[in-house]
């Protein structure tokens, strides 16, 4: 399986293609579909561009996009969205039209209460565990765990030299994991491509998409969610530029 990651954190400073609005978003999602990506993770804006977990924004947004596609559409609930950890639940309770699947940075303060939300009302939760924080020991102590929906496996290494053994790293932690929730392995900038790699290497789900890098294999900028796609299920997302596995 690989998921489409439509915009994250990124904006139109970082590149012109980065969907912000419901519309680009849903655009996006339906090129990034017929490319091949059977999951969509969006962060929903407000029309100034700022992260927003309100009912009306989240509504908005998942709308568009399903009208678009007809596939899974989940969205993030970092705290970048909403810092507040009991003012973050408060707005999950408040959503008037649900996502298929949220993520929960485990690391992040009231982690366990916002899945418990989550999950009362029927969203799968995606485990985001993020290498070098203390998420996946969290995660794996937790009685929530057996009940997820997938681990979404995030390394933040951004070199890609080394980001395949921080990969490797945190996978071995995650060992003790429960049986049943799959595995999303995925990485980010400098990190992204090796990471994907290892991940179809391996038999893992994973992701791409311009909240993870905004650059193709062959380093050159990527116009589109779509073109990452493309790029992800091709040669590309096997082998390094020159024929050789990364």
């Amino acid at each position: 399986m690989i998921q489409v990651c439509l915009n994250g954190t990124r904006g139109p400073g970082d590149s012109a293609a980065v969907p912000m609005s419901p519309g680009a978003m849903a655009e996006e999602a339906a090129r990034a579909v017929a490319a091949g990506a059977v999951d969509v993770h969006v962060h929903p804006r407000t029309p100034c561009g700022s992260h927003s977990l309100s009912p009306r924004v989240l509504a908005e947004t998942l709308t568009a996009i399903r009208d678009a596609v007809d596939v899974p559409v989940g969205v993030t609930t970092g705290a970048w969205a909403e810092p507040d950890p009991v003012r973050r639940v408060e707005r999950v309770r408040a959503w008037t039209v649900l996502p298929d699947h949220a993520s929960v940075n485990w690391h992040e303060p009231g982690a366990e209460e916002l899945a418990a939300a989550l999950l009362g009302r029927g969203v799968g939760v995606e485990a985001g565990l993020w290498s070098g924080t203390e998420g996946p020991a969290r995660f794996l102590a937790s009685p929530l765990a057996p009940r997820v929906l997938r681990i979404l496996a995030e390394v933040t290494d951004p070199v890609a030299a080394t980001a395949e053994s921080t990969a490797l790293a945190l996978l071995a932690t995650l060992a003790g994991s429960p049986e049943g929730p799959p595995v999303l392995l995925h990485g980010e900038d400098g990190g992204a491509w090796p990471v994907l790699r290892l991940a179809r290497r391996l038999g893992l789900d994973t992701r791409i998409g311009l909240e993870d890098t905004l650059l193709l294999p062959d380093g050159s900028p990527a116009a589109s969610n779509a073109q990452l796609v493309a790029a992800a299920l091709g040669p590309d997302g096997l082998t390094g530029p020159a024929g050789l596995t990364c």
